[in-house]
C-alpha cells in the first residue's frame, strides 16, 4: 500500500512523493487524511533545520502531527472504532524509507487505534487544532498533579498558541489575562481578554506569567514583572539556551516551570471542550492548501505574520 507525503529531504527542501505504509495490524487504524496542519512550532525548525537533536531525528522526514481523517480500515482487534468515523491522529509511523517521529502529513496514514481520538463530523478542519489546544491545556495542568490549576494572567504573544491559551482561561471563568504582542498585525483578535504592546504595560504584579513566543530572552523581561513567589511556565520552543539575572529571580522567589508536549489527560479534556462548544474556535484557521502547493504552504506559514494556522486539504489527493 502507498500513500502521497509529505516528505523534508532536508532543511527548506521538500517534496510530494509516494511512500510504501505499512500494513493494518490487529490494533491498527488506516485513515483516509482529509485535513492536516502545519506547526509554527516545531515543524518550523524542522524546516529550517534549527531543531536541538533528538533520538530518531534526521533527514527525509514526513512532518506533521496534526491530522484529521476518515477510517477506511480497521484491525480485527479494533472494538471502538467504526469504517466512516471521522478521526484526528497525532502523526503515524507506518511510512517507510523515511523518518516517522512524526508521520502525519500524508493521504494516508496507518495508526494504532489508541492513538486516535474521535472527532464529531461537523468539526471537519478545526479538528487539526486539537493537538495545539492540549499542548496549551498541558500549561495549567504541568506539575500540578493532584493540585489546583494555576492559569496565567499574562501571556507573550498573540499567534495561535497564545490565543488557544487566552481563550482556555475565559472559558474557565477566570479572571480574563493580559496577553503581549509586539506586532500590530496580531494585536487583533481577542476574545474576552485585552492584547496590548509590552511597552505599554506596566503592571509589576503577575502571578503566573506564559511565554510562547520561543524568545530565549524572555527571562530577564517578564521576571522584573511577577510578584513576590509568582511563576513563569516555559511554552515556547528555544533554539538557544534561556539564562536570567539571578538576584531578580531571587528577590521574588520566582518559580520557573516548562511546558512540553501535551498528555492523554490534557488532549481528553480539550476535545470535550471542542465537541461542547466551551472553547470557541473560530478565525483560528486563516490559510488553506493543496498538497502540491506545500513548499508554499510552509513558507507562507512561517514567513507571513498574518497566518495564524495553515491547513493541508488532503481530500482531492491521491
Amino acid at each position: 500500500m502507498k500513500a502521497q507525503a509529505i516528505v523534508f529531504d532536508a532543511p527548506k527542501s521538500l517534496s510530494l512523493r509516494p511512500l510504501d505504509l505499512l500494513p493494518v495490524g490487529p490494533c491498527d487504524l488506516e485513515v483516509a487524511v482529509s485535513f492536516s496542519g502545519i506547526s509554527t512550532g516545531t515543524e518550523r525548525l524542522l524546516w529550517d533545520g534549527s531543531m536541538p537533536p533528538f533520538p530518531g531525528l534526521s533527514y527525509p522526514l514526513v512532518p506533521g502531527y496534526e491530522t484529521v481523517g476518515v477510517v477506511v480500515n480497521i484491525g480485527p482487534e479494533v472494538k471502538t472504532f467504526h469504517v466512516g468515523d471521522l478521526v484526528f491522529l497525532p502523526g503515524s509511523y507506518a511510512f517507510q524509507g523515511v523518518q516517522n517521529l512524526f508521520g502525519g502529513s500524508g493521504s494516508r496514514l496507518v495508526a494504532p487505534f489508541e492513538r486516535a481520538v474521535k472527532l464529531n463530523p461537523e468539526l471537519a478542519d478545526k479538528g487539526v487544532l486539537l493537538a495545539l489546544a492540549a499542548t496549551a491545556h498541558h500549561v495549567f495542568t504541568v506539575g500540578r498533579e493532584g493540585l489546583p490549576l494555576v492559569y496565567p494572567d499574562l501571556i507573550i504573544g498573540h499567534g495561535i498558541m497564545g490565543r488557544l491559551l487566552a481563550r482556555m482561561v475565559v472559558a474557565a471563568g477566570k479572571p480574563p489575562p493580559v496577553v503581549w504582542e509586539t506586532q500590530a498585525l496580531r494585536q487583533t483578535g481577542a476574545e474576552g481578554y485585552s492584547v496590548v504592546h509590552p511597552e505599554h504595560d506596566a503592571r509589576k504584579d503577575y502571578s503566573c506569567i506564559c511565554d510562547v513566543s520561543g524568545d530565549s530572552g524572555i527571562l530577564n523581561i517578564v521576571i522584573p514583572r511577577m510578584r513576590p513567589g509568582g511563576e513563569v511556565v516555559l511554552a515556547g520552543f528555544y533554539k538557544e539556551d534561556l539564562s536570567f539575572a539571578y538576584a531578580s529571580a531571587f528577590m521574588r522567589e520566582a518559580t520557573i516551570r516548562v511546558a512540553a508536549q501535551w498528555k492523554k489527560h490534557d488532549l481528553a479534556a480539550v476535545a470535550a471542550m471542542f465537541h461542547d462548544g466551551s472553547l470557541p474556535l473560530e478565525g483560528l484557521i486563516t490559510h488553506t492548501e493543496r498538497p502540491e502547493r506545500a513548499q508554499q504552504a510552509y513558507e507562507t506559514a512561517f514567513g507571513d505574520p498574518s497566518c495564524l494556522k495553515m491547513v493541508i486539504d488532503w481530500r482531492q489527493s491521491s
